[in-house]
């Protein structure tokens, strides 16, 4: 694949990363739950997505986007997670980007900015609504950790009872 870069965000990548969000949000949402990842996306927009430079320089994470031609391809975000972790938020891939193996250079690269920041482990989760994740992230060698049912939305899940896998990965 030519023509792929992995950077840090930028203020004009805004718009397009908001685009992708929602779409890939709307996507996810079965018809009985539409109005709760509605309201998802509306807390998500606010809380985080459109403030992306405030929110990760907060946490003193950090936010990629990934280039295919010039156009937005994907995007994930980095936070500090705990004691020698860093948690992958957000690993959104534009749907013609799917099966192309760009979700692995993309994990690939944020396992290298975790080493980097001196972090030893990744850790992130993904939910039941999202069965290819969950393949893609158990071959890319990540353990599941814990699960969990979540209830009350907030800018990291929906809620509404959408069970979570939460994985992790040593990269010592």
């Amino acid at each position: 694949m030519d023509g792929i870069s992995i950077r840090p965000f930028q203020r004009p990548d805004s718009e397009d990363v908001r685009a992708l969000f929602i779409l890939i949000n709307r996507e996810l949402a079965p018809s009985d739950r539409q109005d709760a990842f509605e309201r998802y996306i509306e807390l998500s927009l606010a809380a985080e997505v459109d403030r992306i430079e405030d929110y990760y320089g907060e946490r003193q994470g950090s936010f990629w986007v990934v280039e295919s031609g010039g156009q937005l391809a994907g995007f994930y975000g980095l936070e500090p997670a705990g004691s020698g972790e860093m948690e992958l938020r957000r690993m959104y891939l534009a749907p013609k980007f799917r099966g192309s193996g760009l979700a692995s250079r993309m994990i690939s690269h944020a396992e290298d900015v975790v080493r980097d920041k001196g972090f030893g482990r990744l850790v992130l989760s993904t939910s039941e609504l999202q069965p290819a994740a969950l393949k893609f992230y158990e071959k890319a060698g990540y353990t599941l950790a814990r699960e969990e049912v979540a209830d009350a939305a907030n800018n990291k899940t929906v809620g509404g009872g959408i069970r979570r896998y939460h994985f992790l990965k040593d990269l010592r």
